[in-house]
């Protein structure tokens, strides 16, 4: 426990490039240096199991696991996962994790866990990821609407936000076009949520180059691990 008595959470983020852990207390706050190690390739179930293991070595004490993972997860159950391998795909990774290293666990969509260390708790608050993919997640005065797969909806010229707004898009078409592109989603956002905050995380936030609207923000991508906390909060 931390030295207000409260249970320590070991929080794991599980990316298409990169899989991030680390500990923190009560209140949400780091205990330890994050460590991260590359996404491995196949990314399939058990080398990335493999991965979190070697990561927590280095994490000492904690009493419960939060795991954000890129896809729709329901009741720890994978469900979609997209950018990364195929075995995923009905894998029951609560469970799994919870043999492998005797702590309760709590699974949730990546997005949805960046989000709940990043809203105010207040109104319409959409938050998107820009990373390997494209990432979101929506609360109603800080209650989440789950499983939204915005990433894979219509954007433009016959393409999903993923295609145009995830990593290969950025690399393919280069940073300028790329921030015209999220210029576009923001304001094509804007028009479907009508929300009150939009916040921008996600690997690939920092290319983010363009004039933001008072009620945008970039948040930094520690909070998809500091959200953690909020999986066993209530």
């Amino acid at each position: 426990m931390d030295q207000n008595g409260d249970l320590r959470t070991l929080c794991i983020d599980i990316g298409g490039s990169g899989v991030k852990v680390i500990v923190v207390d009560g209140k949400g706050n780091p205990l330890t240096e994050k460590a991260r190690q590359e996404t491995p390739r196949p990314a399939k179930t058990q080398p990335i199991l493999k991965v979190i293991e070697d990561l927590i070595s280095s994490q000492g004490e904690f009493q419960r696991i939060s795991v954000g993972f890129p896809g729709v997860v329901r009741n720890g159950v994978v469900e979609t996962a997209v950018n990364l391998h195929s075995d995923w795909i009905d894998f029951d990774l609560q469970t799994e994790l919870s043999k492998r290293l005797y702590r309760p666990v709590k699974v949730i969509n990546d997005a949805d866990m960046q989000g709940l260390g990043a809203i105010s708790g207040n109104g319409v608050e959409l938050v998107v990821t820009l990373g390997t993919g494209f990432g979101s997640a929506l609360f109603l005065n800080g209650k989440l609407v789950p499983n939204l797969e915005l990433g894979h909806h219509p954007f433009r010229k016959g393409d999903t936000y993923e295609q145009q707004l995830g990593r290969m898009s950025l690399d393919k078409v280069g940073k300028k076009r790329w921030n015209k592109r999220l210029s576009k989603a923001i304001d094509a956002l804007h028009e479907l949520f009508n929300y009150d905050y939009l916040y921008i995380g996600g690997g690939e936030a920092k290319q983010v180059k363009i004039d933001l609207p008072p009620n945008v923000k970039i948040i930094p991508n520690i909070y998809g691990l500091l959200g953690g906390i909020a999986l066993w909060e209530g």
